[in-house]
Formats: C-alpha cells, structure tokens, sequence
C-alpha cells in the first residue's frame, strides 16, 4: 500500500458566512526515492472556518486514485476529534443527532469525507496552527490565498 502524508489547512475570512478557501499538501515517496508532492487549493465565496478545514482533507482524499496508508496533518481540532474520538461513529449510530440530539452540523461533508476514506488507512495527526510547522504555515499560506481571492 503506498504511503501518503497529508498536510492540511483552511480558512475563512468573516466567518462565518465570508470568503474562505482550504490548502492541502500530499507527498509521497517512489520506489527510487524521489519525492513527489502536489498541492491543492480552492476559494469559496461564503463558508466557515469548519467547513474550509474539512474540505481541504476531502480535496486531498479525493485526489487519490487508489488505497493508500496515510498520515494526515492538520490544526483542525474538529476534524482530528471526530475521528480519534469517536464522534463520527457515534453520529451516524444516533441518525446523525449529537450528543444533546441537535443535527451534526455540517453533515453533508462529513458523509462526503467518509467516503473520500474508504479504502484507505488513516491516521490523524494534530498540529498546532501558527506555530512555525512548515507544512502547516504553507497549507495556511494556500487558503489564505484562496480566500482573498474570493472577496469582492
């Protein structure tokens, strides 16, 4: 199984109903040693700070083109929690209810995101934002750009 490492951030400006955008890093290694990395991002014109960081882990999934081991970095407390913590699995056993029996916000990506995993061996990684990760500052540095691309 190929192994990937993900780096991923997002980001929005007025959130939340503002510009926002997501940045996302994969890397790899090839058999002879080279290293390969491609990097993704996108603007939205109105989103969340949530809704960025979760989608620059799908993008990244979704770029995948087949079952890989993957170490995915983020500064998404939202995001690592969910899955480290159990919440997703919960979600869906309670019919997509929290806890306190409101609707898991954001659902739609949620569901989109499991998708975008199946196949793949994952393992979340938190990191703290702003805090001179290089990988991290350059997924920032993504989504920040995406967003400021989007005002108006």
């Amino acid at each position: 199984m190929q192994k990937v490492t993900i780096f991923t951030d997002g980001s929005a400006r007025g959130n939340p109903d503002g510009p926002g955008g997501y940045g996302a890093i994969l890397r790899y290694v090839d058999s002879k040693g080279a290293v390969h990395e491609k990097e993704l991002s996108k603007g939205y014109e109105k989103t969340t700070n949530n809704r960025m960081e979760m989608m620059g882990v799908i993008a990244a999934l979704e770029a995948l083109r087949r079952p890989c081991q993957i170490d995915l970095y983020t500064d998404s407390q939202y995001v690592v929690n969910a899955f480290e913590k159990g919440w997703i699995r919960n979600w869906k056993k309670n019919g997509w209810k929290t806890a306190s029996k409101e609707p898991v916000k954001n659902r739609e990506l949620w569901e989109r995101m499991l998708e975008a995993a199946k196949g793949h061996e994952l393992t979340f990684h938190w990191v703290k934002g702003h805090a001179g990760h290089p990988e991290n500052e350059r997924c920032d540095k993504l989504a920040t750009e995406a967003a400021d691309s989007m005002k108006k």
